[in-house]
């Protein structure tokens, strides 16, 4: 059977230099329900969220050998946008072109495409049902009786939509704009782009730095109140002075420029991610009391939010919850020809999220008594207190790194936090690193008898018992919390599973530092090119690659 190809590089709005409305663009090779070839452009190009497909897509069909001269070898499927369903290469040689509707659509949708000037057959799958459709390659097809959610800026009729699977049948809810006043906080607000200094190149970078700084402050609900008559003074842009003068007369707050040490602009921060919480609980409930569903799919760039995340599992509103590691748009690509896939009747395999492969081989596996030797050398290092950076395999897919292109050192240094954070990485000063931890010992730190498989992706924040702080007070927040990646089994990830077994029988250390093999503003490495230059720009101690060290300048 024909592979499936699926393309999201839909043009930004503007050729600002910058993501604006776009980023993330993808492509995704899968044939029989296995993804055979992925990348997320930023990998290729290390050029943050990119959104260059339109230059960049012959180059990487072309490393890949997937150009011929004959007719096309695979079914094609692109991912539109909210500004636009057409797509054409620079070089003018891949064009398509998608029916304009006035309807968001719950099938495929055929287009129009010329393919190095062979006309081919085609589709388009709407950016909303690729973001949920990307939930299926690592849980497996929706379970009976699900909703199915998508949460972002904006996709292509939404940025919130809700959709039922009952009798093996799809079924939209509802979709539009309603929910988009909760997205904007993180992604077009004045106030809270002015409080972390984040200028509108970088608003992307906005929600995960919020994030961090809200655990410095706390709720209050006059505040609250506040900022809601106010409409969280979203449209301040070019009259700052409007909120100074506000915060004066309900608050006696008396600064007249931003400073984020400031515990009343971390109190703001801290009720704005609470309202986001309940805002988004509220809408959960409604709809799975509308729909008397079981279970939770959720993707789209919101599911990030892992205090929201946190709190959604927590409540028990659903007898499980599923968010892709893949939930940003990093991972539409891969919804869409996992949808095409299914279509063609395929069994869609479970996949890890190390899917990061193109223009990438398959590693040599060392031999059982180097890798032994390795595991020894790497605890030796970690116990000298160096800084590791590893490149292991295929990449993670997504935005965070899952220990086959980490860093990690050990988590119970706050000095060593702070130089990977601050020194190595350059990230601002609010902004924790998190740990990996085997499951055994994530109960012991937290006092649960079970551990949501959610964190397997990062995707969740655990409260740390207090007598564990210490051990831990390199990733502890400032709030006591820590956003623990979960190592469940060894085919998690057989290196890290090993590195923290060894430290865990032989010294009592029970976590390690694990955070994105990336400096600021740069995406996470893919190669041993870029393994090394990064590195050694950082100053770290020691590389792995593929199982061996390897010297830097």
């Amino acid at each position: 059977m024909r592979a499936s190809l699926a393309v999201y590089g839909i043009q930004d709005i503007n050729n600002s230099g910058y993501p604006e409305l776009v980023h993330d663009h993808s492509i995704c090779l899968m044939r029989d329900g296995v993804v055979q070839k992925f990348t997320a452009l930023e990998r290729i190009t290390r050029k943050k969220l990119d959104n260059t497909m339109h230059k960049n897509i012959y180059f990487l069909l072309k490393d890949e050998d997937l150009i011929t001269n004959e007719e096309c070898e695979y079914d094609i499927i692109f991912v539109d946008n909210e500004i636009g369903r057409a797509f054409i290469s620079d070089d003018g040689k891949i064009r398509f072109e998608a029916p304009m509707n006035d309807n968001l659509k719950t099938d495929l949708e055929l287009g129009y495409c010329r393919w190095f000037g062979k006309i081919t057959p085609s589709y388009v799958l709407n950016h909303e049902l690729a973001h949920i459709y990307s939930c299926v390659l690592f849980f497996g097809i929706f379970k009976e009786n699900s909703l199915l959610i998508h949460f972002d800026g904006g996709a292509s009729k939404s940025n919130f939509s809700a959709w039922t699977w009952k009798n093996e049948t799809l079924k939209n809810v509802e979709y539009g704009y309603d929910m988009k006043y909760l997205s904007t906080l993180y992604n077009a607000n004045a106030l809270n782009f002015f409080i972390l200094n984040v200028s509108r190149p970088h608003h992307n970078s906005l929600p995960g730095k919020y994030m961090g700084y809200s655990a410095y402050g706390n709720y209050d609900s006059e505040i609250e109140q506040w900022l809601i008559e106010n409409n969280f003074f979203t449209d301040i842009w070019e009259q700052k002075s409007v909120f100074f003068h506000a915060a004066a007369k309900r608050f006696n707050f008396g600064e007249k420029h931003f400073n984020a040490h400031d515990k009343f602009l971390q109190d703001i921060a801290a009720t704005v991610q609470v309202f986001f919480t309940k805002e988004l609980k509220k809408k959960l409930i409604s709809l799975q009391q509308q729909t008397n569903t079981d279970y939770l799919y959720y993707s789209g760039g919101s599911a990030l939010n892992i205090v929201s995340n946190t709190e959604i599992v927590n409540s028990k509103i659903f007898k499980d919850v599923y968010i892709p590691p893949c939930t940003s748009d990093t991972g539409l690509a891969l919804g869409a020809a996992t949808f095409l896939e299914i279509k063609k009747g395929n069994i869609i395999d479970k996949h890890s999220p190390f899917l990061n492969n193109w223009n990438l081989e398959i590693s040599e596996q060392p031999e059982e008594s180097d890798y032994k030797e390795l595991i020894l050398k790497t605890v030796s290092l970690l116990l000298e207190k160096k800084i590791i950076a590893i490149c292991n395999d295929y990449g993670e897919i997504g935005p965070r790194a899952l220990g086959n292109r980490s860093i990690i050192a050990l988590a119970n240094d706050k000095n060593l936090s702070h130089k990977i954070s601050i020194t190595c990485k350059q990230r601002e000063w609010y902004r924790p690193v998190a740990p990996i931890i085997l499951e055994k010992n994530v109960k012991l730190f937290t006092g649960l008898n079970q551990i949501n498989h959610l964190s397997k992706y990062m995707l969740l924040e655990f409260n740390i018992l207090e007598k564990y702080h210490k051990e831990l007070r390199g990733v502890v927040h400032v709030n006591g919390t820590a956003r623990i990646q979960t190592i469940f089994e060894r085919d998690d990830n057989k290196f890290i599973y090993d590195i923290l077994t060894l430290l865990d029988a032989q010294h009592n250390i029970r976590a390690i530092i694990n955070t994105s093999f990336n400096s600021r503003d740069e995406a996470i490495v893919n190669n041993l090119h870029d393994a090394r230059l990064s590195a050694t720009k950082m100053k770290i101690d020691t590389l792995i690659y593929n199982y061996k060290f390897v010297e830097l300048n």
